[in-house]
């Protein structure tokens, strides 16, 4: 029934099986039905019981197997997304990005923007068949520089973004996850192997904010952080603002000095403005002041590139040398003006700027 992806913890995939299919294999007679499964790829460490699914609804336990139902089937394929979007500021600025994703997500946030595919169940979403070869070759014939897996959570169709970075690493595409980096150490490691970039939210410095809004954990998210700015991988960080729950002045100088502490000053860090979403629609968005607050924390605590995400802002798009003050990139929106960065170098004073550039 089709190839199986060469990692597996505690799972295994049929690469050509819909889930539909595996669920009509669930009923099949004969078979063992009594095995439980544990997931060993996310904190949540599910124990999943026969024909049911872990936490984030794609991972099934067909007798006594642990399989991933939405392998080669993203929800989502979009050719048109600028790399500024994912946001990224200082990896292969100006270029598009050919962004996937599937149904599902390992974390529940009240407050999500893609909440119709990360939460949906598989059997209720429409599903393209994309192989990794095939992918691979579309990438190749648009000549994009870099794929995305992004929209919901890389992490839950983790065999597929594997087995699609690996194969874009060999063709020279570059590979960005955008992830909330709520995974196992081991699994962690094996994936960062293939990967160039990776945005990576940091929801909170709070516990409390990650068991009461996302039912997960802090811990982990920051040891992913650490590991991927330790094995090389260019990291920039994201913190979605939101009002009344992690916009205390204390708790965003806590995550800056976090942030500077342990991945470095140079490390990308942007503050994004919240919309009420979800289950969320109670709050207001977040004050521009309350983002340009933000900034300035983060400024004077010593990380040098700082950005405001999800609203317009004069200079907090901007990238500027760190040594010298000269603006190196001007930028509105996802647009650039202008990039007077050489080959990842300030013209000014020759300082060396944080990122990939070509």
């Amino acid at each position: 029934m089709g190839r199986s992806s060469e990692i597996c913890y505690n799972y295994s995939l049929d690469a050509e099986c819909s889930f539909l299919d595996i669920w009509r294999a669930s009923s099949i007679e004969g078979r063992d039905t009594r095995m439980k499964v544990q997931c060993e790829l996310c904190p949540k460490m599910c124990v999943i019981e026969p024909g049911q699914s872990g936490d984030c609804r794609v991972r099934i336990n067909i007798d006594g197997v642990l399989r991933t139902v939405v392998y080669e089937y993203p929800c989502s394929v979009s050719p048109y997304d600028p790399v500024e979007k994912k946001p990224l500021f200082h990896f292969l600025p100006g270029t598009r990005t050919l962004s996937i994703a599937t149904v599902g997500c390992n974390l529940h946030c009240q407050n999500c923007q893609n909440w119709e595919i990360s939460q949906a169940n598989p059997e209720e979403s429409t599903a393209a068949f994309l192989p990794p070869e095939r992918l691979i070759q579309l990438a190749k014939n648009y000549r994009y520089p870099s794929i995305a897996y992004t929209y919901t959570e890389p992490i839950i169709f983790y065999e597929y973004a594997y087995d699609c970075a690996k194969l874009a690493k060999d063709a020279g595409i570059r590979n960005i996850l955008v992830t909330a980096g709520y995974i196992n150490e081991k699994p962690w490691k094996k994936l960062l192997k293939y990967i160039d970039a990776a945005h990576i939210d940091l929801k909170a410095i709070t516990e409390e904010f990650y068991r009461e809004v996302c039912s997960g954990t802090l811990k982990p998210v920051l040891n992913a952080l650490v590991v991927a700015k330790a094995s090389g991988v260019h990291v920039e960080v994201v913190n979605l603002i939101i009002p009344t729950l992690n916009d205390k002045p204390e708790h965003i100088r806590e995550l800056a000095r976090w942030v500077k502490t342990n991945l470095g000053s140079e490390t990308p860090l942007h503050f994004s403005r919240f919309f009420p979403q979800y289950k969320m629609q109670h709050l207001p968005p977040t004050p521009p002041k309350t983002l340009d607050m933000a900034r300035e924390i983060a400024v004077n605590e010593g990380l040098n590139y700082v950005y405001i995400g999800n609203i317009l802002s004069k200079e907090g798009q901007n990238t500027y040398c760190p040594s010298c003050k000269e603006l190196l990139i001007e930028r509105s929106g996802y647009t650039i003006l202008q990039n007077k960065v050489k080959d990842g170098y300030c013209p000014k004073c020759s300082k060396e700027i944080y990122g990939v550039w070509k």
